[in-house]
């Protein structure tokens, strides 16, 4: 298997994980205050990348690395705070498709100016991808948005997006060291957030399970994605990596019995086509 295919296949694994954990994350927001499930979510996410980076035992890269690992870890939590407050509304048909284009979009825009474009092939790839993350995620026959919906969403597609292009700047040397020093920051980030708003506490009963799963979900997909941007382009990386939502709504159907509309199984044919266009 070559690099490139590696990359794929740790793309698709990063958008799996990241869709698990932000149903995970979803259930346990209706639930409890937002930012404490994001705060035990991040901390859980962090004791298992710390496990895995001193387990691979991989050398501790220079600070620059691990400075912009922080940065993609402040800008991730921020997109995970407006993404999880945006799905505890119940307008997941709206927030998170829109989120997971512009995610994609930011680092697709970075790499066109910095690396080049992509082969046109891979350019109608990235439309189609567009196309299937919008019916995938779309639960709703018409199209309603609030501006505090289109707000949410473009925080958390940034606040996404600006992850991508810090950790890729982040795994020359190392995968897992950056990914804990971007949760330690995460951490800290948190930590101020909810001293300023004094929303200190526990989740309640019924959330941990939820919570736990989060944290190890985000984190798996984080280090997946790491994995594929520095085995292949950022770009493609990006683009697989934020297919999350169709797991999310996947979920929702296998495990909350939502019903999908014929638009969300078009989503999945079109899913599978940007995935052949993007894999040649």
């Amino acid at each position: 298997m070559t690099t490139e295919t590696l990359a794929i296949v740790f793309g698709i694994g990063s958008a799996a994980a990241w869709g698990a954990g932000d149903f995970s994350g979803g259930m346990a927001s209706r639930r409890g205050n937002v930012l404490k499930v994001v705060w035990y979510s991040q901390f859980i996410g962090g004791l298992f990348l710390l496990g895995m980076a001193v387990f691979s035992g991989e050398v501790i890269p220079p600070v620059r690395d691990l400075v912009y690992g922080a940065f993609a870890g402040v800008f991730g939590n921020i997109g995970l705070i407006a993404l999880y407050r945006g799905l505890s509304t119940g307008r997941m048909g709206i927030v998170a498709p829109l989120s997971a284009v512009l995610t994609a979009l930011v680092p697709i825009v970075y790499t066109a100016f910095f690396t080049g474009l992509p082969s046109m092939t891979r350019f109608a790839g990235f439309v189609c991808f567009a196309v299937a993350v919008w019916l995938l995620s779309s639960a709703e026959t018409g199209f309603r948005m609030t501006g505090r919906e289109l707000l949410l969403s473009c925080v958390a597609g940034a606040g996404f997006g600006l992850f991508f292009i810090f950790i890729d700047k982040a795994n020359d040397l190392a995968i897992f060291w950056p990914l804990v020093w971007a949760r330690v920051a995460s951490v800290v980030f948190l930590s101020t957030v909810m001293l300023v708003a004094a929303k200190p506490g526990t989740p309640g009963t019924g959330m941990w399970g939820f919570i736990v799963l989060a944290g190890v979900l985000d984190a798996l997909g984080n280090l997946l994605f790491s994995a594929a941007a520095h085995l292949g382009r950022l770009d493609v990386s990006a683009v697989l990596s934020s297919l999350y939502p169709a797991a999310t709504v996947l979920l929702a159907w296998l495990v909350l019995r939502e019903k999908l509309r014929r638009r969300q199984w078009m989503g999945v044919g079109a899913a599978f086509i940007a995935l052949g266009l993007i894999s040649i």
